[in-house]
Formats: structure tokens, C-alpha cells, sequence
């Protein structure tokens, strides 16, 4: 038996079975264009039941929910639940073209979600060009009934997601992304729980504000729905400890910031022990790159500890010290701490150090270039901007690659992925060859036994602009089992894994001119990206 695996830039476990409790949840969602009004202008934008972010689902571990997705929208659409592992259900996990076809205007999907071992926090979005945006929200994962948290029960639980928005149109936004072939049109603001914050314009009454009470404690649901910023965040004043990273526990780590990246969730908990008064949450982007624009502004919310004055408030709250935007150090410090729980309770899910690995794979994030389909693109030198894995663009297929290997079709996708990379060179230097930078167009797979353990190891390079890739990996968590900076060497950099404890994950950011090692085992059949 065979396993796929899907090159695609920006990637984005089935170990037993249901328990005796578990339940089948089915909820509604609806797709339609709603007025919103953000940063002193009103337009229609895409949500899911009229909610933006949109509504969260919750449920206990082992169940299973059942949506039914009602597309009264303009546009295609398709929905991915991000780290739900799917077990043998590759038909209801999304990506378009990949394991179906949108859903198109006026048409009904149904999407069964199986929980399995997930616990803690997720996240679902559209999954066709950028409607993500704003058709996103939380999953909830609660543990089983008659189980506890690893941690003390909070007082209450805040999902805290944050974003991007635009004051254009989003679809017009990509449009002229791909038109002009340069970078895209950065966003007009970040976002907490869809409110810009109130350092921004027209964006003071409805700034996010959470009430607590000094001295409970709070589990923040925290989601990264940025479109491609890694964010850094604080509160001013209060010590953050993480307990949970992509619905799986870590050993409690404190805080004072923490750098979460696109797609990725995390769980902190908030203690209340300060005086009474308002303090800022607050978020703004991290970029490593010098030549890569980006949105410099910060994002706010507020807690109001129950018993404050607010009316002689004539003044906003400090906001919390964060890194500085370029920061690299913040970052990889803050993702480099993470460690898997791993006690009698919450046991490591599969081997955390096979005996072997039985498929070591090396891929190479890029971001490159090609020929301008008209007279001139805003690309270096004329060119259009493009991303490659192992120095192959993806083209998308007009059936989607699930269907193509379930009814064997023919002319689908290719299986020549190449295991390491094809080209060859000082991948971080500052100086690669012009003819580098130039990909193929493909859709190709790499085909993985069942049940063998894999090594993959991504290695980002220099081409064009290094920047921190964000890689997603449908259908499993994955350990991370080591990370580096320059050109990874597989004599040496394995010496320094972590096999011990390393965390279990389903989102990370391999950092500019550097690389990260994972480990999975494939067990879990079908065409995931």
C-alpha cells in the first residue's frame, strides 16, 4: 500500500479507534457575502453564517461532526480543518483540487470531520485561493469526558485569533497578485478576533476587550489565521505559559512573549494577579527579510480586570514589550523551547525514536522566478515571483488528484518527485547563479510505504529573497526533531536532534537561510499536501 505526499509551498494518525462515548455532532454552515465595516469603509466580504471569524466548533476527543456546508455564495469554495488527521477520509480534508473539487455556487457538501487523538486547539478555513482570509474560525477539542487537562482546570476559556484585512476587495487583491507577478498588496491591519484594535482609525469601540477577575486563571485559544506573518505576542504585564501547541500538549513553558506562525495554535494560559486596570494584548508581524514588505503596524486587544473604573479612563493602557519586527533570535528561541508532555498521562502518540527510518527526504523551499506572461511583471528584472519545492512550481490540476487515484485516471499527476533536491548548491549563500532561480511546472506526488518512518528535512534557500517558510502537512502531526540555521549537514546536524522529547506538531516556519528536520510515521493512506 501506498501513501502520497504533495508538493505544495506553504504544507499548508490513526492509532486506534473511537471510544465508547464518543459523539457525532452535525452543525450548519452557510457561505454567503456579509457587509462588514473595518477602518472607516464598509464592504461585502465572504464568511460562514454571517460570522467574522466564524463560528467554533467544539467537541471531546474521538468525536466526530458532521458540517454541512452550504455554498450561497459567489465564488468556489472548499473548507480544510486544520490538523484534523483524517483518518482513511482523505474526501472530506479540503484543498482544492487536491482531495476535491469547490463547492461550487448554489451547491451542498457535506464534510465528516473524525477526531482522533487531536486535543486542545485547531482551526478550519476555506482552502481555494485567499478566501481564507475571512472564512476561518476555531475548533475546540475538549478531552474525553471524565479526563482532565494536564494543567488545572481554567477558570473560563478565550479563543484569541488573529488576522489580516484588507480594505479592498480580497479576490481583487489576488487578482492583481498574480496579474502584476510581484509581491502582494499588503494588508491595511492585523486583526485580534476580527477588530483591527484601537490604534488603528474608526477601530476604538469595537476593540476587542476581555473581562477577568484577579487571581483566576484563563486558557487563551490562540490561532495564527494571518494570511503569511509570523506574529508576536504579549500582554502587557502578565507572564504567558504555553500548555498546548497544535492540539497537543507541551511541557508548561513560561513566557513573556510568544511567535506563532501562519496556521499554527497555541494554548496559554493567562494568570489575572496584577492590579486592577486595563492592559494591552497586542500582536505585530515578524519579518526576517529586509527586501519583503510587510505590514509594520500593531494589533491590539484589551483585558479589563472586573472591578475597574473605566469611566476616568482618559488614556490607552501600555502596550507590552514585543520583539523587534526582525527579531530572528525571539523567534526561534520562543519555537526552539518547545517540548513534547510525554508523562503517564498524555503519552507520546507514536515512537519518538524509531529503531530506523526507513525514508529520509530533503526538500528545498524557494522563492523564484519566471518569464512574465505579458510585457512586464513587477518581479525582479521583469520576471513573475513563484515558489518551488525541490524546484518544482505546482500546477494545479483540473481533477482533483484524490479522484485521479481512486478511479486511476490517467494524466492526473506524475510520481517523480524528486527526494532531494535536483539542483545542487550553497542553498544560503548570497551569491547563486540567475539561472537558479527559474523552477519547472509540475504536479507531481511522492509515493511513501504504509507504515514506514519518514525524515523529512526542509531547507530553505537564499534564491531571490530568503524568507521563513510556513509548511503544513495534511493528514498528521509531525515531531520536530531538530532545526539549524545555514545549509543542513547529514553527518553532523542528526547528532544534535532531539529525540527525547521534541513536540508534536502539525504547522511550523522553517526560518530564513535555514532548515528544520521532522519526523512522522506514514500511516495514514492517501493524497495529503
Amino acid at each position: 500500500m501506498k501513501v502520497f505526499i504533495l508538493q505544495f509551498l506553504g504544507f499548508l494518525v490513526f492509532d486506534g479507534f473511537l471510544g465508547s462515548q464518543a459523539l457525532i455532532i452535525r452543525r450548519t454552515f452557510v457561505v454567503n457575502e456579509t457587509p462588514y465595516t473595518r477602518l472607516c469603509s464598509t464592504k461585502n466580504i465572504l464568511t460562514v453564517n454571517g460570522q467574522y471569524p466564524g463560528p467554533t466548533l467544539f467537541a471531546h476527543r474521538g468525536d466526530t461532526i458532521i458540517v454541512d456546508v452550504h455554498n450561497k455564495g459567489s465564488q468556489n469554495v472548499t473548507l480544510h480543518w486544520h490538523g484534523v488527521k483524517q483518518p482513511r477520509n482523505p474526501w472530506s480534508d479540503g484543498p482544492e483540487y487536491i482531495t476535491q473539487c469547490p463547492i461550487q455556487p448554489g451547491s451542498k457538501f457535506t464534510q465528516r470531520i473524525i477526531l482522533t487523538d487531536e486535543e486542545g486547539t485547531m482551526w478550519w478555513h476555506a482552502h481555494s485561493d485567499w478566501s481564507r482570509a475571512t472564512v476561518h474560525g476555531a475548533i475546540v477539542v475538549y478531552p474525553k469526558n471524565r479526563h482532565s487537562y494536564p494543567f488545572p482546570k481554567p477558570h473560563a476559556e478565550v479563543p484569541i485569533i488573529l488576522g489580516d484585512w484588507w480594505k479592498n476587495d480580497i479576490q481583487a487583491v489576488l487578482d492583481r497578485f498574480l496579474d502584476s507577478g510581484g509581491d502582494p498588496q499588503i494588508s491595511d491591519a492585523m486583526t485580534v478576533n476580527g477588530q483591527p484594535g484601537d490604534l488603528y482609525p474608526c477601530s476604538r469601540s469595537g476593540t476587542f476587550n476581555q473581562i477577568v477577575e484577579r487571581g483566576k486563571t484563563y486558557l487563551l485559544r490562540m490561532v495564527n489565521a494571518g494570511m503569511n506573518n509570523i506574529f508576536f505576542f504579549a500582554i502587557t504585564n502578565h507572564t504567558l505559559t504555553v500548555v498546548g501547541v497544535d492540539a497537543s500538549y507541551v511541557k508548561p513553558l513560561d513566557t513573556t512573549y510568544i511567535a506563532i506562525s501562519p496556521g499554527q495554535t497555541i494554548d496559554l494560559l493567562l494568570e489575572a494577579n496584577q492590579p486592577l486596570g486595563s492592559y494591552y494584548m497586542a500582536a505585530k508581524a515578524y519579518n526576517s527579510a529586509a527586501r519583503v514588505p510587510f505590514n509594520s503596524n500593531t494589533t491590539t486587544a484589551i483585558i479589563t480586570y472586573k472591578g475597574t473604573n473605566t469611566n476616568n479612563t482618559t488614556s490607552s493602557p501600555p502596550l507590552p514589550n514585543l520583539p523587534f519586527f526582525n527579531d530572528t533570535n525571539a523567534s526561534v528561541s520562543f519555537t526552539g523551547s518547545l517540548r513534547s508532555i510525554g508523562n503517564k498521562a498524555y503519552p507520546a502518540k507514536e515512537p519518538i525514536c524509531p529503531s530506523r527510518v526507513d525514508t529520509k527526504l530533503l526538500f528545498t523551499l524557494s522563492i523564484n522566478t519566471l518569464p512574465c506572461n505579458h510585457e512586464s511583471c513587477a518581479g525582479p528584472n521583469g520576471t513573475r515571483l513563484a515558489t518551488s519545492i525541490n524546484n518544482i512550481t505546482l500546477d494545479s490540476p483540473s481533477i482533483d488528484i484524490l479522484e485521479g487515484y481512486y478511479k486511476r485516471i490517467s494524466g492526473v499527476y506524475g510520481t517523480d518527485f524528486p527526494r532531494v533536491p535536483p539542483l545542487k548548491f550553497n542553498y544560503t549563500s548570497d551569491l547563486i547563479p540567475v539561472e537558479f532561480r527559474t523552477p519547472r511546472n509540475g504536479t507531481e506526488v511522492i509515493e511513501l510505504e504504509f507504515n514506514s518512518t519518514v525524515e523529512l528535512v526542509f531547507q530553505g534557500t537564499n534564491l531571490v529573497a530568503g524568507i521563513d517558510h510556513p509548511m503544513h502537512l495534511h493528514g498528521y502531526s509531525f515531531y520536530v526533531v531538530g532545526w539549524g540555521f545555514g545549509n543542513f549537514d547529514q553527518v553532523k546536524d542528526p547528532l544534535r536532534y532531539n529525540l527525547v522529547d521534541p513536540p508534536l506538531q502539525n504547522t511550523i516556519a522553517v526560518p530564513r537561510n535555514g532548515w528544520t528536520a521532522i519526523r512522522f510515521t506514514a500511516n495514514n493512506p492517501a493524497p495529503f499536501e
